[in-house]
């Protein structure tokens, strides 16, 4: 078990939540922002994550997209310490597990609770290799903090709270309702060890008046006997969504006349990839039983199992749907780009052993040989022409690559030696997630939909990060005086 050192420099503050979604992650990074915003050097931590939205570190380490932001938030480089421990759903009852940025297996919950142990060592060393760098390590929890039947098994909320015997913010969502309950019913169903280290409780995402609130939070506080820190509003930000419980609150931007179809495959990851549009276009998010339509692009995103959303889309009508539009820019990044193709070949490493044939819109074959992963930052230049790309050709490009399987495009790349362009110049497919992060690249894609339709593509201002804007919403809504005296900060 970690132990605090003698030389222990570091300083913990927990952010704990009543379920998932209810703000851990947006917290955890104004904290981050409002220490480095002081002067220290802060970390932010997550024991094990699980999500399909991940980023790439440049040692090629693969993590949580969450702790990559929190780590922008800190004005530091993310690390795969910060989150040593991620889980990526296969949506089979396994999961791929991360350890330290790498694929180990991929196992099911029991085989991956049998070895938990090991993963505790794992855990401990992450933070000691983070205490040599940082004054101040937020660590975050992982769902919600009171899942009674996993209290021996919880590596993310329970053994940290244990180990660290740091400070801990419980954060309840008034969004979906029944908040008092949660933080309530949470305090009340921890370990009685653990229930003294809840020094403070956050309502978050709420829409009105705090006002109404008032005789509640009296009330909770004389419950709990905790404090109630504060009332978050429900912030509209620019960072990049957690994991796909976010796809539910997303709506198509009012106003825009140009709409992007993003097919919701069951299994998608990496969605973030498309947020950059949402402030553009309306960007709609389309299940594989529902009607296309006639939208003016179609994405095709990441997926953690190319063969079997690829299946799925073929048995919902999905594929025929999209090969049926005329003259429609379709992107397909990661696992879309390899269903873009003439067929995949997967020799175990999937589901299948066998070829699949893809939707055939691109000129390429992609083969599952190993169980390896690419993971890299990448810079490419554009090499690809046609309407979407002859306005940028020689110009750079940045992204990263998370992929398994190889993929041989003939005839015309997209970006150097990466992914394929169809005669047409309408079909595209690359590995770069982080795509849309390119303004070059994001405006003569918008600009080209643009046009057709007799439009002119605002820019706009461009926005800033979003974490000074976070950390001043933090700072004038919660008790700060408080929270930092429980980290020894006056």
């Amino acid at each position: 078990m970690y132990a605090l050192a003698a030389l222990h420099m570091s300083r913990f503050l927990v952010v704990l939540g009543t379920t998932s979604h209810s703000g851990k992650s947006t917290l955890v990074a104004a904290l981050c922002r409002l220490l480095s915003n002081r002067g220290f050097r802060a970390a932010p931590f997550k024991s094990q994550n699980m999500s399909l939205n991940s980023w790439v570190t440049r040692n090629g380490s693969e993590i949580g997209i969450a702790q990559a932001v929190q780590a922008w938030a800190a004005r530091t480089e993310p690390s795969e310490f910060m989150n040593p421990i991620l889980l990526k759903p296969k949506g089979d009852r396994t999961s791929q597990v991360i350890v330290l940025g790498k694929p180990v297996a991929d196992r099911s919950a029991e085989e991956y609770y049998q070895g938990i142990e090991d993963l505790k060592e794992v855990v401990d060393h992450s933070l000691q290799e983070l205490e040599k760098d940082y004054d101040y390590i937020v660590v975050e929890g992982a769902g919600g903090a009171a899942e009674i039947n996993l209290f021996e098994r919880d590596i993310a909320n329970i053994y940290m709270a244990r180990c660290l015997q740091a400070p801990i913010i419980l954060v309840g969502d008034i969004e979906r309702g029944g908040v008092f309950a949660s933080l309530y019913g949470t305090v009340q169903l921890l370990p009685e060890d653990i229930r003294p280290l809840v020094k403070g409780l956050v309502i978050n995402k709420f829409r009105g008046d705090p006002a109404i609130l008032e005789s509640g939070l009296d009330l909770l506080e004389r419950l709990t006997g905790i404090p109630v820190l504060g009332v978050l509003p429900y912030l509209d930000l620019a960072l990049p969504s957690e994991d796909s419980v976010s796809l539910g609150d997303k709506k198509a931007r009012a106003g825009s006349r140009v709409e992007i179809a993003v097919i919701k495959l069951p299994r998608i990851s990496n969605f973030t990839d498309f947020e950059p549009l949402e402030r553009f276009a309306q960007v709609r998010y389309v299940g594989l039983g529902e009607p296309l339509g006639s939208p003016d692009a179609v994405i095709i995103p990441g997926t953690k199992n190319t063969i079997s959303d690829l299946r799925e889309m073929k048995e919902t009508g999905m594929d025929r749907q999209i090969i049926s539009l005329k003259d429609t820019p379709v992107l397909g990044i990661c696992g879309g780009y390899q269903m873009l193709g003439k067929e995949i070949v997967d020799c175990g490493i999937e589901d299948t052993v066998g070829a699949v044939a893809g939707l055939g819109l691109l000129d390429a074959v992609t083969r599952f040989d190993l169980y390896e992963k690419r993971t890299v930052q990448v810079r490419k230049r554009v090499t690809g022409g046609g309407p979407l790309l002859e306005k940028i050709r020689g110009q750079e490009v940045t992204g990263y690559e998370i992929h398994m399987g190889v993929t041989s495009p003939k005839g015309e790349a997209a970006f150097g030696d990466d992914g394929a362009v169809a005669e047409n110049g309408l079909v595209i497919g690359t590995y770069l997630h982080g795509i849309f992060e390119n303004e070059n690249f994001r405006n003569a894609f918008l600009d080209y939909l643009c046009r057709r339709k007799n439009l002119v593509h605002d820019q706009g201002a461009s926005r800033g990060d979003g974490f000074d804007e976070l950390a001043e919403a933090v700072q004038a809504n919660l008790d700060m005086e408080t929270i930092w005296q429980m980290i020894g900060l006056c």
